[in-house]
């Protein structure tokens, strides 16, 4: 590729282009009716405790969320091997679909991609979704690899920020990034933690993918990235790996 090509006329690299997205969904969704009804009947929780968070349900502004599994199936308590494989199996699969998408809408192929960023913290697998892609998508056996697996939500901006990064050390270069998060294999039914009730009430499953180039094609530019961590932030939101899963950690004003 000459890169003298990708110049602005200015005589300055163009800035890193989002020049396509796309998503994917599970077929199954969980309504807003859903979660009131089996809320009081999934969890051990007062009456009184119960009518509050059906507060929060009706002003939560969440109408619907998807599944990968039925709620029924999905309320049941099940070992943690069996839910991480349930994670393997629909991480990949979702984050191809995604991926596959988008790469259509970019007018790309696989191997075109010089950069895979892979984002999610709902489940553990090793090799890391791209490795799996890699060979299901016929991407280049020497495509750059950057697997996200420990940022919870900041990890969407996080892979922005890396390709942008990626492509002002390699001129005209392309980055995929790929997210895909299954909460709903997190579900506890015997925690009754606020974190926990309010996270079965806002967080679905599904997969979302980018494509960030730094040729000059039309779509948003990113101008400029930062990271700014917080102080003391450690405990502001998470995960904590138990016997019967991933337990969801917020703040210590939600921990009551």
């Amino acid at each position: 590729m000459n890169t003298s090509d990708l110049s602005s006329p200015n005589g300055h690299k163009p800035h890193p282009t989002i020049v396509a997205t796309a998503t994917a969904l599970p077929p199954y969704r969980i309504t807003r009716d859903d979660v009131k009804y089996y809320f009081g009947r999934v969890f051990e929780v007062p009456e009184r405790r119960v009518e509050a968070m059906m507060a929060i349900v009706d002003n939560a502004q969440v109408h619907n969320r998807h599944s990968i599994f039925p709620i029924d199936y999905t309320i049941e308590p099940r070992a943690l091997a069996k839910t991480n494989n349930e994670y393997i199996e629909h991480a990949v699969k979702l984050g191809r679909e995604a991926a596959e998408k988008c790469l259509e809408r970019a007018g790309m192929r696989a191997e075109d991609i010089d950069l895979i960023i892979t984002v999610s913290c709902t489940g553990f697998m090793i090799p890391s979704l791209d490795a799996h892609l890699i060979k299901l998508m016929g991407f280049r056996s020497n495509v750059r690899r950057m697997p996200f697996t420990e940022l919870g939500c900041a990890a969407g901006a996080m892979g922005l920020s890396r390709a942008a990064d990626f492509i002002a050390s390699n001129p005209g270069s392309n980055v995929l990034i790929i997210a895909v998060e299954l909460p709903s294999l997190t579900f506890q039914r015997k925690d009754i933690t606020q974190a926990n009730l309010i996270s079965s009430i806002l967080f679905g499953d599904g997969a979302a993918a980018v494509i960030v180039t730094g040729q000059k094609r039309p779509g948003p530019q990113i101008l400029v990235t930062e990271t700014y961590t917080f102080p003391d932030s450690l405990g502001a939101m998470g995960l904590d790996l138990r016997d019967s899963g991933f337990h969801i950690i917020w703040p210590k004003t939600f921990r009551k």
